[in-house]
């Protein structure tokens, strides 16, 4: 099976194709537009690997995306190509709408005219996978409910809007004209090779050198935190399993409040690099809150667990102390991009 990864060379499409071509075997051609928050050296693992191969094209081409359908011969697409910073949406909204909403709607059109090119079988088993995430269900109480697939769309922010629109076409896509769909809305994301302006991220590289651990609000803002590479074994389960037409929630129970993974992250720090006094928790400081701030966010995964079989492996614990742990002994990997990007500055921003 051969399988195309837009925004293979950023946070989740790397894992995606890490998981592809080192542990299941899968040809795969990463496509990225390669944009501040990719990296090359994301897939460098697999860079060498006869089933591995890069093109650098924007989904906004749409001639360009079919025809690199065409010559790679691809089997399925996982689209995870996407503007995701929520702080960036608010300053910046057309770049979002650009990306997010016209963007997939290229690639949707560039895979329906490829997906009728196709001859049987390989027409029966092509799939379109559109990758997309929990907050365009809005958020929910501190005292409880989940999302579940058929929690109504309400998003808060211009980030939640394009990815919510562009979960609608995806699924018109499939009603109107037969394309192979299936969409996945996972929650929020930790592990390697996360873009250092990220909550988690931001918070260990802040910590590490002793700066500020900056908190919207009061800190209190819950999310269900999923390690990266148990959401890159969903998707390719998805991708291969689900059924098409369908949408599958991905989360992995472990919800925690802002404050705590910053306290957590703090703690984690302190004990495998202590400062030479006090605790790195005298770092946290509140800030104002950003607009439209979902309150929390909860999924419930009942579904692909049923029908995939599939589980979280991680806990919160022993996936935030083996993130810590890699962004400890990959510095040759963020600091180029920090320095790149804010010129060894403390990052004024805050994570999704």
């Amino acid at each position: 099976m051969k399988v195309m990864v837009t925004g293979g060379s950023g946070f989740i499409g790397s894992a995606v194709c890490r998981h592809l071509v080192r542990d299941l075997g899968f040809a795969v051609v990463n496509v990225d537009k390669l944009t501040y928050a990719a990296s090359a050296a994301s897939t460098a693992e697999i860079a060498g690997n006869p089933r591995y191969g890069f093109r650098r094209l924007d989904i906004c081409d749409r001639e360009a995306m079919l025809r690199a359908m065409r010559e790679e011969e691809i089997d399925a697409v996982m689209h995870l190509a996407a503007e995701s910073h929520v702080d960036r949406s608010i300053d910046a909204p057309g770049e979002f709408v650009q990306t997010n909403i016209l963007g997939t709607f290229s690639l949707l059109q560039a895979a329906r005219a490829y997906h009728g090119s196709l001859a049987e079988p390989r027409r029966s088993k092509f799939r379109f996978h559109h990758i997309s995430t929990d907050e365009v269900f809005g958020d929910l109480p501190f005292d409880g409910g989940f999302f579940t697939e058929d929690t109504p769309y309400a998003p808060s922010s211009p980030y939640s809007a394009s990815k919510a629109a562009s979960d609608h076409l995806a699924m018109a896509w499939h009603k109107t004209y037969g394309l192979p769909v299936v969409l996945s809305n996972c929650s929020n994301n930790y592990g390697p090779f996360h873009f250092p302006e990220k909550l988690i991220p931001l918070m260990i590289i802040n910590g590490l050198e002793g700066k500020e651990l900056p908190v919207y609000g009061t800190g209190q803002n819950v999310r269900d935190w999923l390690h990266v590479e148990d959401h890159a074994r969903a998707l390719v389960l998805v991708m291969t399993r689900g059924r098409t037409g369908q949408s599958y929630n991905i989360g992995s129970r472990n919800e925690r409040s802002n404050l705590a993974v910053v306290e957590t992250i703090a703690d984690l720090l302190d004990e495998m690099v202590p400062l030479n006094s006090g605790s790195r928790r005298a770092l946290i400081r509140f800030v104002g809150d950003r607009p439209g701030h979902d309150l929390r966010y909860a999924v419930d995964a009942g579904k692909i667990e049923r029908e995939l079989g599939w589980r979280a492996r991680e806990t919160f614990d022993t996936g935030l102390r083996k993130t810590v742990e890699w962004y400890l002994a990959n510095r040759d990997w963020w600091q180029p991009l920090r320095q790149a990007r804010y010129g060894g500055q403390r990052l004024g921003t805050l994570g999704r």
